[in-house]
């Protein structure tokens, strides 16, 4: 990358994600999305998953700035010296998980999740859920608020805060995390290989209605759900030296 850098800028919605994409296109530029060279995000890391899903199969790397709260997913935000620092960044490249869900009427939806994809109650009575790997029965009743499957770069997210395992970003496996688990009361989740196909099986469907979510994009009433890896699907990421996801989630076990 050079001081040529073509850049197409992105932002959130919130008014100081919009100030700073103004204050960037005019000493930058802003390029059309179809003839950059990167993709700068400007919000948090909702914004950062959006900005990913949108340019998925364009091959563009996505370097984010932070304009929201936590910002795990982005750089440090500055308008100075933006063509070096991105010319500079580390690429990390991650692979989503694809989830097919079949809800009551026996539709199909798709999804891709960079991050995780979480079965929900949707109801005032905890879920049942049936758990299969690789078409072999893991646990025939899981009682719980919810379970998610969750990659190596969405392992600090959702599944952190329900105390499943930090993942080194380079490791081929998938953490599968119950929350609020009340039959098996021991039970905590388990690590999968990364090939692992990860089916859930609702049950008691009309009493304890479930929802399925990916990257905070929702199935209601689901029956089934099954969740590969999608290690065909590559995502790029940039960050600064130094600051990468892999530094990025080993530090966040010393916190």
């Amino acid at each position: 990358m050079t001081k040529d850098l073509k850049i197409a800028f992105r932002a959130s919605t919130s008014p100081v994600a919009q100030a700073a994409l103004q204050e960037l296109s005019r000493f930058y530029g802003n390029t059309p999305i179809d003839r950059a060279d990167v993709v700068v995000a400007l919000g948090g890391d909702g914004f950062m998953l959006t900005t990913l899903h949108e340019t998925e199969g364009m091959g563009l790397p996505v370097y984010g700035m932070n304009r929201g709260t936590v910002g795990f997913l982005m750089n440090e935000f500055s308008v100075i010296n933006l063509i070096e620092r991105v010319s500079r960044a580390e690429e990390e490249v991650i692979n989503p998980l694809e989830m097919r869900a079949i809800d009551e009427a026996g539709e199909e939806h798709r999804r891709l999740a960079i991050n995780e994809v979480s079965l929900l109650r949707a109801g005032p009575q905890a879920a049942k859920l049936r758990i299969l790997i690789d078409g072999r029965e893991r646990l025939d009743e899981l009682v719980c608020d919810g379970a998610l499957v969750a990659t190596p770069a969405g392992s600090t997210a959702y599944n952190y805060s329900a105390h499943g395992p930090i993942l080194p970003i380079g490791a081929d496996v998938l953490a599968l995390t119950a929350m609020a688990a009340f039959r098996p009361r021991r039970w905590r989740g388990a690590l999968l290989p990364k090939t692992a196909h990860v089916r859930f099986e609702v049950l008691e469907i009309a009493k304890r209605p479930v929802m399925a979510d990916a990257d905070s994009r929702q199935v209601r009433n689901v029956v089934s759900v099954d969740i590969r890896s999608r290690g065909d699907i590559r995502h790029r990421l940039l960050f600064d030296p130094g600051h990468g996801l892999e530094e990025r989630l080993l530090r966040e076990q010393f916190v």
